[in-house]
């Protein structure tokens, strides 16, 4: 595939995941005072007994012009799938960079936001998901929310002075991390969202700093159950960091799943209209359930 056709193809299933209306929740609890700390709620359709919940983490390279709404009709697609659904906004990127893009992330607002709502989100969810089992929960996030998910996974291994450390693994089935940017070393040196990371972690005097508390490859192995789901045609998140994160583990001690999905890219994964968003429900559904 020349770099034409492979651009082309990633603007239209770009363009196919985000055609989808945006998908109202059934209900939305604030974590926090701000206005991004909210939660959005997705009750489990169909009947049966207590539904697993999927916390869903967006993408969006952790900038403000992206935020829960464009994950909604996914969110809806996984509760038609019979799962209860938690969809976590979180404080992005404010302002703009020297050369007029958006801002990547808040340090350390974004991890903050991140931490608190899955500190509460148990509680929420039994106040809001009535038919909802917080006992059985499982993490996800797409792109820049698939490195959240896959750091939030990760809390308790982190260095001892970390602010969000936990002295206990969290309460997760697993997590299945979407086209996640899953290295952040390897990320930054492919420019991924141009120059999305470096900017998460406040720049080049920060970076190496700040890098040991952030980046999920880092932080391993976690001994919760995890997989990650890559198109083999992603151009905006790059293979090569999901197999990174997955050596990574595996150099840990840690077996991690990485289901690579032939003729896909980027945005499938969260698009209701293509089968690989019903690959991503199978791969829930084995760890939920």
């Amino acid at each position: 595939m020349t770099d034409d056709s492979a651009a082309a193809r990633a603007a239209a299933e770009e363009e196919s995941a985000f055609s989808h209306p945006p998908v109202g929740p059934d209900a939305t609890a604030a974590y926090g005072d701000h206005p991004d700390q909210l939660i959005d709620f997705y009750a489990p359709r169909g009947e049966g007994g207590p539904a697993p919940v999927v916390v869903v983490l967006h993408g969006g390279a952790w900038r403000a012009p992206h935020d829960r709404r464009h994950v909604s009709p996914f969110a809806a697609f996984l509760a038609g799938r019979g799962f209860a659904v938690a969809s976590v906004e979180y404080r992005r990127g404010a302002g703009e960079s020297g050369d007029g893009d958006p801002v990547a992330g808040r340090w350390p607002d974004t991890f903050d936001d991140v931490s608190a709502a899955l500190d509460v989100l148990p509680e929420l969810a039994r106040q809001h998901l009535p038919a909802a089992d917080p006992r059985r929960m499982v993490l996800t996030g797409h792109s820049a929310g698939g490195h959240l998910a896959l750091w939030a996974a990760a809390r308790h291994v982190l260095p001892a002075d970390s602010p969000w450390r936990t002295d206990r693994p969290a309460p997760l089935r697993g997590v299945v991390a979407l086209a996640p940017i899953a290295d952040l070393a390897v990320a930054d040196k492919l420019d991924v969202c141009g120059g999305a990371v470096r900017q998460l972690l406040g720049g080049d005097e920060e970076f190496a700093g700040r890098q040991p508390y952030a980046d999920p490859a880092l932080l391993l192995p976690t001994g919760i159950a995890t997989v990650l789901v890559q198109g083999r045609d992603d151009v905006d998140v790059p293979q090569a960091v999901a197999e990174s994160y997955a050596e990574a583990a595996a150099k840990a001690g840690e077996v991690v799943g990485l289901t690579l999905l032939a003729d896909a890219g980027h945005f499938p994964l969260i698009d209701p209209a293509a089968d690989a968003c019903a690959v991503v429900a199978e791969e829930i559904a084995q760890l939920a359930w």
